[in-house]
Order: C-alpha cells, then sequence, then structure tokens
C-alpha cells in the first residue's frame, strides 16, 4: 500500500503562514474573481483526508462559513476533548506521535493525506514525513509572524517538479521528497 503526506500551504515571500496575530487576510490580497483554485481542486481528488493542528481547525471553525471540508478531518490536539455536534461524522480528534497518528489513519483506510497547519507541518517534516510540498508564495513581506519551517534534526532534499504562476503574481512549487 502506498502512502502519501501532502503540505500545501500559502506563504508570505519571507516564509510566514500567517501575521504575528494569526491574520490570514495577506492570503487572499491579490483579487481572484473567477475563484481559480490554484492546485486545491486536484488536492482535493488526490487526497483522503486531512490531518490539521488545532489552532488550524480553530481558525476554520471561526471563518464564519459553513463547513469547507469534504474530506474526514484528523486535528491533532491534546486538549480538545468533543468534537462539536454538527462535524461529529467529519471531524475526529486524536493525539501522539506522527507516526502513531498516521499508523490509526491508515487503520481507517485513508491513505494519502493534506497536511495543514504551522506546528502540524513542523512536527511532520522533522519526523521526516512530508512526502511532498506545494508551496504557494503571496507577493509580500509580512516581517513578522507565524513561520512555515522551524529547525530541523537533519536536511530534507526535495526535487523540484513543477512551477506555476497563478493570477500573474501568485508562484507555486511543487516538490517531492527525495528518498
Amino acid at each position: 500500500m502506498e502512502y502519501k503526506n501532502i503540505v500545501f500551504i500559502g506563504k508570505s515571500l519571507d516564509g510566514f503562514i500567517a501575521g504575528k496575530n494569526g491574520e490570514l487576510d495577506w492570503l487572499d490580497m491579490i483579487p481572484n474573481p473567477d475563484q481559480h483554485g490554484m492546485g486545491y481542486y486536484d488536492l482535493m481528488e488526490e487526497i483522503d483526508a486531512i490531518i490539521m493542528g488545532k489552532t488550524t481547525f480553530k481558525t476554520v471553525i471561526d471563518f464564519d462559513i459553513d463547513w469547507p471540508y469534504k474530506k474526514h478531518v484528523f486535528v491533532l490536539s491534546h486538549s480538545l476533548k468533543e468534537v462539536p455536534k454538527n462535524l461529529k461524522d467529519q471531524v475526529t480528534f486524536l493525539h501522539g506521535k506522527e507516526r502513531d497518528v498516521l499508523d490509526t489513519i491508515h487503520k481507517k483506510g485513508f491513505n494519502n493525506l493534506y497536511i495543514d497547519g504551522g506546528k502540524t507541518v513542523q512536527n511532520f517534516l522533522k519526523a521526516d514525513l512530508i512526502d511532498e510540498l506545494r508551496l504557494t508564495t503571496i507577493p509580500i513581506l509580512l516581517g513578522d509572524g507565524i513561520p512555515l519551517f522551524d529547525v530541523l534534526p537533519k536536511s530534507l532534499v526535495f526535487n523540484h517538479v513543477k512551477t506555476e504562476v497563478f493570477l500573474d503574481q501568485i508562484v507555486q512549487s511543487h516538490y517531492q521528497r527525495k528518498k
């Protein structure tokens, strides 16, 4: 059985995924009148489920929109105990080491996973459990914020797959882990 863990995330030119107070408004600074998915819809076809951290989950809940995911979402948290009633069939809370979490999710039949959220992405990278990076760069220098990357125990080498430009300003680069 083949498994794949994919990071699909937006970042600033200086490598931040959110402002210092969690601001995300800059992600939409480039007008997108045709609602171009920039690879997101293709990703949703490729994956079986999503893994995100507590902070990302709370951010999505606070967007004041309907739950945006059609795929099952696994939220990594030690403190969250009860899934909101309206999401009982769509969300599962898990905690533990990244490899143990993956084993649990794989046993449920979910093999191709979208890994989302700052600390979650960093922890999966530290455990060398990311197979693909799809990084979308918005042309802004935030100067400070929540970084995409953190210190790693060892270097991780990736092969460049492709780079695309969307809306004449947003650059998305796709990399596969070289093992």
